[in-house]
Protein backbone atom coordinates (compact mmCIF):
# COMPACT_ATOMS: atom_id res chain seq x y z
CA UNK A 1 0.00 0.00 0.00
CA UNK A 2 1.01 3.71 -0.66
CA UNK A 3 0.58 6.57 1.82
CA UNK A 4 -2.93 7.54 -0.09
CA UNK A 5 -3.92 3.95 0.60
CA UNK A 6 -2.63 3.94 4.23
CA UNK A 7 -4.65 7.63 4.55
CA UNK A 8 -7.96 6.42 3.17
CA UNK A 9 -7.85 3.51 5.46
CA UNK A 10 -7.45 6.04 8.56
CA UNK A 11 -10.11 8.19 6.97
CA UNK A 12 -12.36 5.14 6.35
CA UNK A 13 -11.77 4.19 10.17
CA UNK A 14 -12.93 8.12 11.00
CA UNK A 15 -16.19 7.82 9.52
CA UNK A 16 -17.19 4.27 10.97
CA UNK A 17 -16.15 4.98 13.68
CA UNK A 18 -19.20 7.39 14.24
CA UNK A 19 -21.71 4.38 13.73
CA UNK A 20 -19.87 2.85 16.88
CA UNK A 21 -20.65 5.80 19.20
CA UNK A 22 -17.27 6.84 19.02
CA UNK A 23 -15.97 10.66 17.68
CA UNK A 24 -14.68 11.21 14.02
CA UNK A 25 -11.19 10.39 14.31
CA UNK A 26 -9.27 7.12 12.98
CA UNK A 27 -5.56 6.35 13.16
CA UNK A 28 -3.66 3.74 11.79
CA UNK A 29 -0.03 2.94 12.45
CA UNK A 30 1.91 1.16 9.80
CA UNK A 31 5.58 -0.94 10.06
CA UNK A 32 7.36 -2.41 6.81
CA UNK A 33 4.37 -1.30 4.77
CA UNK A 34 2.00 -3.66 7.20
CA UNK A 35 -0.60 -1.97 9.34
CA UNK A 36 -0.22 -3.32 12.86
CA UNK A 37 -2.57 -1.17 14.57
CA UNK A 38 -5.94 0.99 14.00
CA UNK A 39 -8.46 2.22 16.23
CA UNK A 40 -11.12 4.91 15.97
CA UNK A 41 -11.95 7.36 19.02
CA UNK A 42 -13.59 6.18 21.86
CA UNK A 43 -13.47 8.87 24.30
CA UNK A 44 -17.27 8.10 24.98
CA UNK A 45 -17.51 4.51 24.12
CA UNK A 46 -14.75 4.06 27.40
CA UNK A 47 -15.77 6.90 28.88
CA UNK A 48 -11.72 7.77 29.10
CA UNK A 49 -10.55 11.64 28.30
CA UNK A 50 -7.50 9.75 26.78
CA UNK A 51 -9.22 7.49 24.25
CA UNK A 52 -8.08 8.81 20.99
CA UNK A 53 -7.70 7.34 17.80
CA UNK A 54 -4.07 7.91 17.73
CA UNK A 55 -3.13 6.84 21.75
CA UNK A 56 -5.78 3.83 20.89
CA UNK A 57 -3.46 2.89 17.91
CA UNK A 58 0.12 3.17 20.01
CA UNK A 59 -1.23 1.34 23.09
CA UNK A 60 -2.38 -1.74 20.39
CA UNK A 61 0.84 -1.25 18.50
CA UNK A 62 3.22 -1.53 21.41
CA UNK A 63 0.96 -4.17 23.00
CA UNK A 64 1.30 -6.38 19.58
CA UNK A 65 5.35 -5.57 19.05
CA UNK A 66 6.05 -6.10 22.70
CA UNK A 67 7.75 -2.47 23.16
CA UNK A 68 7.09 1.02 23.80
CA UNK A 69 9.43 2.16 21.60
CA UNK A 70 7.41 2.49 18.07
CA UNK A 71 10.87 3.40 15.84
CA UNK A 72 10.65 2.09 12.39
CA UNK A 73 6.75 2.92 12.42
CA UNK A 74 4.30 5.50 10.54
CA UNK A 75 1.38 6.62 11.93
CA UNK A 76 -1.66 7.90 9.48
CA UNK A 77 -4.16 10.43 11.41
CA UNK A 78 -7.25 11.12 9.75
CA UNK A 79 -6.75 14.78 11.40
CA UNK A 80 -4.04 16.33 12.64
CA UNK A 81 -3.21 14.96 16.32
CA UNK A 82 -4.45 17.37 19.44
CA UNK A 83 -1.40 18.42 22.08
CA UNK A 84 -1.60 14.81 23.83
CA UNK A 85 -2.01 12.80 20.66
CA UNK A 86 1.54 14.83 19.24
CA UNK A 87 2.82 14.40 22.61
CA UNK A 88 2.38 10.21 22.63
CA UNK A 89 3.36 10.36 18.82
CA UNK A 90 6.69 11.83 20.12
CA UNK A 91 7.31 9.74 23.11
CA UNK A 92 6.75 6.35 21.29
CA UNK A 93 9.07 7.37 18.60
CA UNK A 94 7.12 7.11 15.87
CA UNK A 95 9.15 7.80 12.53
CA UNK A 96 6.66 10.02 10.59
CA UNK A 97 3.25 11.43 10.89
CA UNK A 98 0.70 11.35 8.34
CA UNK A 99 -2.62 13.67 8.46
CA UNK A 100 -5.76 14.82 6.69
CA UNK A 101 -8.32 17.39 8.40
CA UNK A 102 -6.15 19.97 10.12
CA UNK A 103 -6.87 22.07 13.61
CA UNK A 104 -8.75 24.51 11.38
CA UNK A 105 -11.24 21.87 10.22
CA UNK A 106 -11.19 20.13 13.68
CA UNK A 107 -12.08 23.67 15.21
CA UNK A 108 -14.91 24.42 12.81
CA UNK A 109 -16.91 21.15 14.12
CA UNK A 110 -16.16 22.01 17.84
CA UNK A 111 -12.90 19.97 18.25
CA UNK A 112 -10.52 22.78 19.35
CA UNK A 113 -7.29 22.33 20.57
CA UNK A 114 -6.75 26.27 20.87
CA UNK A 115 -6.93 26.90 24.01
CA UNK A 116 -4.41 23.58 25.54
CA UNK A 117 -1.83 25.30 22.82
CA UNK A 118 -2.16 28.70 24.37
CA UNK A 119 -2.38 27.36 28.10
CA UNK A 120 1.26 25.50 27.10
CA UNK A 121 3.14 28.40 26.26
CA UNK A 122 2.44 30.02 29.70
CA UNK A 123 4.05 30.12 32.77
CA UNK A 124 2.24 27.57 35.28
CA UNK A 125 1.36 29.97 37.62
CA UNK A 126 -0.50 32.06 34.92
CA UNK A 127 -2.67 29.13 33.43
CA UNK A 128 -6.60 28.57 33.90
CA UNK A 129 -6.22 24.90 35.57
CA UNK A 130 -5.05 25.91 39.44
CA UNK A 131 -1.53 24.82 40.20
CA UNK A 132 0.49 24.32 42.61
CA UNK A 133 4.66 23.59 42.88
CA UNK A 134 4.70 22.23 46.90
CA UNK A 135 7.00 19.12 48.02
CA UNK A 136 9.35 19.12 45.19
CA UNK A 137 12.32 19.03 47.63
CA UNK A 138 11.03 15.67 48.87
CA UNK A 139 9.86 14.68 45.19
CA UNK A 140 13.56 15.24 44.05
CA UNK A 141 13.99 11.96 46.39
CA UNK A 142 12.54 9.60 43.46
CA UNK A 143 15.19 11.14 40.97
CA UNK A 144 17.98 10.53 42.56
CA UNK A 145 17.11 7.16 43.13
CA UNK A 146 16.86 6.94 39.33
CA UNK A 147 19.81 8.45 38.55
CA UNK A 148 21.96 6.34 40.46
CA UNK A 149 20.19 3.23 39.65
CA UNK A 150 22.26 0.95 37.66
CA UNK A 151 19.71 -1.20 36.41
CA UNK A 152 17.51 1.02 34.76
CA UNK A 153 15.99 1.40 31.42
CA UNK A 154 16.07 4.40 30.07
CA UNK A 155 13.69 5.83 27.48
Amino acid sequence: MDKENFMKKAIELSIKNMDKGGGPFGAIIVKNGEIIAESGNSVTIDNDPTAHAEVNAIRTASKKLGTYDLSGCDIYASCEPCPMCLGAIYWSNIDRLFFANNQNDADEIGFSDKFIYDEIAKNYTQRNLKTENIMREDALRAFEIWRNKEDKIEY
